[in-house]
């Protein structure tokens, strides 16, 4: 499922590609059966769009490309289109507020059924229309450079939809990033060559960026192989002292499960599987953690406390202490985060950090979780840091507000004392 690049448009172009595309439509729906609907009706028009000129194809791509352009020049994250539910409009999100953008005109459903489909290659057609939904990665050039993003496509009342999450194609240096000397040596290579090391949050916090940012200071510091397995894969990390490899879901190997194990046999030193969405994956990331590799990966969990409780309880009951067990010798690392509203309009990250000691590893081990959230908070001579001491600290520095504060703590009633004590 390769990227597609595809030339930026001047205004007179764009008006070109807007011709092009209301004459390549009035050529399908002529020839589309209106009592179709649904996967059927989707099947023709991809039927319909095998029989056009490639420069026809080509055409609308580029009409597409124009909404990734504003998208680009307005600083969204996020674009929407198609589906009962856009009310024929295309959507950005800018910072934390998702609108309509109005200049770019009104279409119809099959009009986005269409530019959504037209951009996906025959394989990943037929995996759309056998699953009602495909993750891939898709490209524009942009000033000269190539602008990436994650694509969701999925069915909205028998109609396409489709989200498309800008990629940010820089790096953000590990510095900046703000852990403890004791933790960056945890996540480094060069300090620790093995363990599992999870980045959680809910989506859009920036678990991928944090990520990126963790593999590019390994990469820059200690000669090693790393293998990403990612769905789909975002930022590509030249090899600079590592060797990096890209395997994408769907694309280059079937699963995470399969690219894990996969791994083992092509010499890693790090892996980083994108996501452990399964109690396969978790098994599988903590069996090649077993093997003195350095894992990495991500859960949509809100904190850490309730990362550890996930991962037991996606195990069977029958399981679950061995699975404990096991997780307690594995886990080194546990970053839990959220992107806030700032003070300037824009957006900062918060995060919890666990460090596994000794104290921590018994109470995974003997199912006390309950007691760890005190352990991170009285453990920051470690590394350690609550959200809510975090938050507390965004708070003091004047990047954040007081609600702000208050409406992203896990623990309330902790955030309110935090915020009461003055030292």
């Amino acid at each position: 499922m390769p990227d597609l690049q595809i030339p930026e448009l001047s205004i007179t172009e764009a008006q070109d590609s807007l011709a092009d595309f209301e004459r390549i439509f009035l050529l399908i729906e002529s020839r589309l059966h209106k009592h179709l609907v649904g996967v059927e009706r989707m099947e023709e028009i991809a039927s319909l769009l095998d029989e056009l000129e490639e420069r026809d194809r080509d055409a609308l791509r580029s009409h597409l490309n124009t909404f990734l352009q504003r998208m680009i020049e307005v600083n969204a994250s996020d674009i929407d289109l198609g589906g009962q539910g856009s009310l024929g409009q295309v959507w950005f999100r800018i910072y934390n507020d998702k609108r309509p953008a109005l200049e770019l005109g009104a279409y119809s459903l099959d009009q986005f059924n269409i530019l959504t489909l037209n951009i996906l290659t025959h394989r990943q057609q037929q995996f759309l229309l056998e699953r009602r939904n495909l993750d891939f990665s898709y490209a524009v050039e942009h000033q000269g450079f190539s602008v990436r993003f994650r694509g969701d496509l999925y069915f909205d009342l028998d109609h396409l939809a489709l989200n498309m999450r800008r990629i940010n194609n820089r790096i953000y240096p590990f510095k900046e990033l703000g852990f403890h000397p004791l933790v960056a040596k945890s996540l480094s290579l060069q300090h620790e060559k093995q363990g599992l090391i999870l980045v959680t949050g809910i989506t859009g916090s920036g678990k991928s960026t944090t990520l990126d940012s963790i593999i590019d200071a390994n990469n820059r510091s200690v000669d090693a192989h790393v293998v990403i397995i990612a769905s789909p894969v975002e930022c590509v990390h030249l090899s600079a002292r590592c060797l990096v490899r890209h395997r994408e879901v769907g694309r280059d190997v079937m699963s995470f499960k399969e690219g894990a194990i996969q791994a083992l046999r092509q010499d890693p030193d790090i892996i980083m599987i994108g996501e452990m969405r399964d109690a396969e994956t978790i098994a599988t990331a903590m069996e090649i953690t077993d093997t003195g590799h350095k894992v990495f990966s991500t859960l949509h969990t809100g904190s850490a406390v309730e990362t550890i409780d996930r991962i037991v309880a996606e195990c069977p009951p029958a399981e679950q202490e061995r699975i404990r067990n096991r997780l307690a010798d594995v886990l080194k690392v546990i970053i839990s985060q959220k992107l806030v509203p700032s003070l300037d309009r824009k957006r900062v990250l918060a995060k919890e950090v666990l460090v596994v000691n000794s104290s921590v590893k018994a109470a995974i081990k003997n199912n006390n979780t309950g007691e760890i959230y005190q352990m991170v908070s009285e453990s920051g001579k470690e590394g350690m840091l609550t959200l809510e001491q975090d938050l507390r600290r965004l708070y003091a520095a004047k990047r954040i507000s007081l609600d702000e504060a208050m409406n992203f703590a896990n623990n309330k009633r902790r955030m309110q004392e935090l915020l009461d004590y003055s030292p």
